[in-house]
């Protein structure tokens, strides 16, 4: 389904993005894997993905919140060698929960400049390089702890809601570029994050679920991969719930 496409994902070595990784590589993708720093565990794993599945995987390091480490890296090992840019999954993310009245302001923008300002940066970076390998696909990772509002979710929960807004508005603009964005909206997914949340709230999410299980990373990594891929060239601008039928 991506064959002849390469993808930029971010947040790589564990959770959906890893997830991610695996199901572009095994539908025949390029790709550039981010993480925040090299590790024999990691430089492993991709090797092992792209033998399995015969593509090519570029890793990249910096901290999302370091700007020019950032665009030292990119501009290393992708503008330097020409290596295009098809599809570009901004799935990595910091988790937070906490009432507004125990969190410092200070927490909130921390999680903002993960979960957000750090998104936009990546994206601006690779947006008119992207329009120039002719086009292709944006997916940010939302949540629906951004769609529907809940207790203690005054830094996270408004860090997604802010980039489902930004998808939005960034595919109207972008659609002449040939670049569609979507965002998905993952409900309560299998990962190292769900197990960060209290007993009490995972349970309610899942009671609250119309397939009254927890979703599995590959779930959500199959549906960035049609989004990225051309069966979805008509879809732009929207928020996809991947949640299991929650209300």
């Amino acid at each position: 389904m991506l064959k002849g496409k390469t993808a930029f994902i971010t947040g790589t070595n564990r959770g959906i993005g890893k997830a991610i990784l695996e199901e572009f590589a095994k539908n025949g993708a390029n790709i550039i894997a981010h993480a925040r720093k090299e590790t024999d565990e990691f430089s492993q794993m991709i090797l092992d993905v792209a033998q399995k599945y015969q593509v090519s995987i570029t890793p990249v390091y910096f901290d999302l919140a370091d700007k020019e480490a950032m665009k030292a890296e990119v501009k290393a090992k992708i503008f330097d060698k020409a290596i295009p840019v098809n599809v570009l999954i901004n799935s990595a993310g910091l988790a937070h929960g906490g009432l507004f009245q125990m969190t410092p302001v200070s927490k909130i923008r921390e999680i903002f400049e993960v979960n957000f300002f750090a998104q936009l940066e990546v994206t601006q970076l690779l947006l008119r390089y992207m329009a120039k390998c002719g086009g292709g696909s944006i997916v940010f990772m939302s949540s629906v702890l951004g769609l529907d509002a809940n207790v203690g979710e005054c830094a996270y929960g408004t860090s997604k809601a802010a980039l489902a807004f930004f998808a939005k508005t960034l595919a109207m603009e972008t659609a002449r570029l040939k670049i569609r964005v979507n965002a998905l909206a993952p409900g309560l997914i299998e990962t190292d994050m769900a197990g960060q949340m209290k007993d009490d709230f995972s349970k309610k999410m899942l009671e609250n679920c119309a397939l009254l299980r927890m979703g599995t990373v590959e779930e959500v990594a199959k549906t960035a991969a049609f989004l990225a891929s051309d069966s979805a060239s008509y879809l732009t601008g929207q928020v996809i719930r991947v949640d299991g039928g929650m209300r």
